[in-house]
């Protein structure tokens, strides 16, 4: 009964789609601000400066999925013309929305997720080997990923082959693994290969490391893919990276720097090799940490909410990195008379306000 409500939705509310335009790649600013508009009118904010901000968009709300997850969810658009959006919810004020992104350990980017005995997540966001992704966010993009398979079919079969995937904050965090998952889906035909995905995530966190970027931004080259930053906003510099040598691709000058040193001349070798086991061993040590309190740690709280959970396998790396074909929105002076620092106010340069003005500031 459901899918043929949505079904009959969908019809109505996409009737021009035999007239409309495709999506086309690159970045569309005005696209970008229509986004974000609906997203400030789900929250029912008023944008001081632009008080008609929540009407700058086309778009209806046809679905909304139920919490998921730790407390995750999604909702389906609809408009009057061939596009559909993907819409992930960013972060809400609960603890379990929290540590989704706490629970920033790394694991393949590739691999499986034990949700419940039987209930296993296969998941496939990059091919190689070193790739390795956000565990919390890869744990919500398995409850999503689920409930809305059987939309987008309902969307395909109404017509509707072009998706926009957005999110906002944790949402654009998450839509990264969305994306992956997706185009891998359709590459090995789950889903039609007539079927486009174009995605805007904003205000993002990085999701993985520097394999995981390669492959994200091999696949939604030509200008399917954007993450769209203010550049007075930390949240998109998070989590914190950090770098070892095992970071490095397989072909580099440090697998024999050891063997190198040794061959010097005493006592240049032990002043060398003492430098360069406090250089190596420090980020090593300051990773293992890392993947204890933010991996292990993080995951035993994830157990208390997901009572079935079981914990993976977390890479040894922590090496996240800045994804995808940035749009910087460069926060100037005129912004930060309006938008002013202030330690009270951690997400003055974070919320949909200050995107949306220098969304239209750029355009």
């Amino acid at each position: 009964m459901l899918r043929h409500c949505i079904l009959f939705i969908l019809s109505f509310l996409f009737s021009s789609v035999i007239k409309a335009e495709k999506l086309q790649a690159g970045y569309n600013p005005k696209e970008y601000i229509e986004l974000l508009s609906y997203q400030l009118k789900q929250v029912n904010h008023n944008d001081a400066l632009y008080p008609d901000s929540v009407q700058m968009h086309h778009y209806r709300n046809v679905y909304t999925s139920p919490e998921v997850g730790l407390q995750n969810q999604w909702s389906l658009w609809g408009s009057n013309d061939s596009i559909a959006v993907i819409k992930i919810r960013g972060t809400i004020g609960t603890s379990e929305s929290w540590l989704a992104n706490l629970y920033a350990g790394m694991i393949p980017a590739k691999g499986f997720l034990i949700l419940a005995p039987g209930d296993t997540f296969n998941y496939h966001f990059a091919s190689n080997d070193l790739a390795a992704v956000h565990a919390g966010w890869t744990l919500s993009t398995a409850y999503l990923i689920r409930d809305m398979l059987p939309r987008i079919d309902s969307c395909y079969k109404s017509g509707i082959k072009d998706f926009i995937i957005t999110g906002h904050s944790q949402g654009g965090a998450i839509a990264y693994l969305i994306t992956s998952l997706l185009y891998y889906y359709r590459s090995n035909h789950q889903l039609p290969a007539d079927i486009t995905f174009k995605t805007y995530c904003s205000a993002a966190p990085k999701p993985g490391n520097l394999y995981f970027a390669y492959e994200y931004e091999n696949i939604t080259r030509n200008g399917w893919a954007f993450n769209v930053v203010n550049s007075a906003d930390w949240v998109p510099e998070t989590p914190i990276s950090i770098q070892t040598i095992h970071d490095f691709n397989k072909t580099n000058p440090l697998i024999k720097a050891r063997k190198g040193i040794r061959k010097q001349k005493f006592p240049a070798n032990l002043v060398t090799m003492y430098v360069f086991n406090r250089l190596s061993k420090t980020p090593l040590r300051a990773m293992r940490q890392y993947k204890k309190y933010l991996g292990k740690y993080a995951g035993k709280l994830v157990t208390r909410n997901l009572k079935d959970f079981v914990k993976p396998e977390y890479a040894n790396c922590t090496n996240y990195v800045r994804t995808g074909a940035t749009i910087v929105l460069f926060a100037d002076e005129d912004y930060y008379k309006l938008f002013p620092d202030n330690p009270d106010k951690i997400f003055i340069h974070h919320f949909f306000e200050p995107y949306l003005y220098l969304a239209k500031k750029r355009n």
